[in-house]
């Protein structure tokens, strides 16, 4: 989030999660952006709106069965996947694990949204960037102020109790707490997001 122009709105960055994109963000960028504010939706590296190729991962056969709960899929990367056929893990979210623990507080069409719209997604757990320790540090993470959304009760997949252990582990940040949300905070909770984001960005004038 920087300051904006002279309307006194702020510029904010939207940086989705897991397997999502830019278009999770349609209600709180509309939010924003009626409220005076300049919005830019990131999508990130093979991430956004699902390539075709990646409907194999949605289609199973009578004998597998059909995906339905959030899974881990081996696959063989190939150009910015993964060079030489190198294999990782992709995460697959199916339709169950979506509307019973990421957007079980959502709208129906947020879910059907998420449905048509996710796509295997990586956590980069080995990539050598996420073992950099000297990235850790208060000079680099720690010099970045950071306001974590804490949502309360409701969120099937991150509980409370794991998003205290995170703010744990990183002191000096600021809490704010949504109540009753899902994990999809942006859409089940939209106006109290931006509210949110509203009150952080009036401390950074």
């Amino acid at each position: 989030m920087e300051v904006g122009g002279g309307g006194g709105g702020k510029h904010f960055v939207l940086v989705h999660g897991l397997c999502h994109g830019a278009w999770c963000w349609y209600k709180v960028s509309t939010a924003l952006e009626s409220a005076g504010h300049r919005v830019t939706a990131l999508d990130l590296a093979a991430s956004g709106a699902p390539a075709r190729v990646h409907e194999k991962f949605m289609r199973r056969d009578a004998s597998e069965g059909l995906l339905m709960d959030c899974e881990l899929v081996p696959i063989t990367g190939t150009g910015s996947e993964g060079a030489g056929g190198q294999q990782r893990t992709a995460i697959v979210m199916g339709p169950r694990f979506m509307k019973e623990k990421y957007y079980q507080e959502s709208p129906a069409e947020d879910v059907t949204l998420a449905k048509l719209l996710v796509r295997p997604g990586n956590q980069f757990l080995d990539a050598p960037l996420m073992k950099d320790e000297a990235l850790l540090t208060a000079a680099n993470y720690g010099s970045v102020k950071k306001v974590y959304v804490v949502v309360a009760k409701a969120d099937e997949a991150s509980t409370e109790e794991m998003q205290r252990w995170i703010l744990a582990m990183s002191p000096g940040t600021e809490i704010e707490e949504i109540a009753c949300a899902d994990h999809a905070v942006m859409n089940s909770k939209a106006r109290e997001h931006c509210d949110v984001l509203g009150r952080v960005a009036s401390r950074c004038d």
